[in-house]
């Protein structure tokens, strides 16, 4: 098995992150309840050059969170954030280039069982979105990037997968200060 094969099997499936959400809700902290499904889409891709070794994945996300209390009673939203990645090996280690959603699609619809056939030549990769660098250590993956989205708005990434957990820390900061996140990163597990 290649380091790609191996890097994109550890992700491919249903996580979520149960077992840290139940162990916040005992501790009375507020944390979301996150999953993702991710799917091998290169099958899906119109003209993909005969030797394209790159592997394409959707990532579907949903975010559940409990919004303010009205007397005892807990409100919660869902929110989709669903996302069209390239991973690619290169010598330094796997590399996760971010690409617009093709044409039609949003970050909520943009679904596996949903889409249709996509057109290679017309996927572009996101102008925004600093590609990440995986290295492997002792059977576990690390890495990450900064994106800057505007002048103002950094998105910093920071992920370790290994075939325990995939653990996610994501962060936006306007101005150096922080808009979304949380102090410890989400740590996914297989749930199919």
């Amino acid at each position: 098995m290649s380091r790609l094969e191996e890097f994109v099997s550890l992700l491919t499936g249903r996580f979520n992150n149960d077992a840290q959400y139940q162990e916040k809700q005992k501790e009375g902290l507020s944390f979301p309840y996150a999953e993702h499904v991710n799917t091998v889409c290169n099958q899906k891709i119109n003209g993909l050059p005969a030797d394209f070794a790159g592997v394409f994945m959707v990532e579907e996300s949903y975010y559940t969170t409990a919004s303010a209390q009205s007397g005892a009673e807990r409100k919660f939203h869902t929110s989709a954030s669903h996302h069209l990645f390239l991973f690619t090996e290169e010598p330094e280690g796997i590399r996760l280039t971010s690409y617009e959603l093709p044409q039609g699609y949003t970050k909520d619809n943009f679904v596996y069982d949903q889409i249709g056939r996509l057109d290679y030549a017309s996927l572009q990769p996101s102008a925004k979105f600093t590609p990440a660098l995986y290295v492997e250590r002792d059977g576990v993956w690390e890495g990450g990037s900064v994106s800057h989205f505007s002048p103002v708005l950094t998105f910093t990434l920071y992920e370790r997968f290994s075939s325990d957990c995939l653990e996610v820390s994501e962060k936006m900061e306007v101005q150096g200060k922080p808009t979304f996140g949380y102090d410890e990163p989400i740590r996914y597990r297989r749930a199919d």
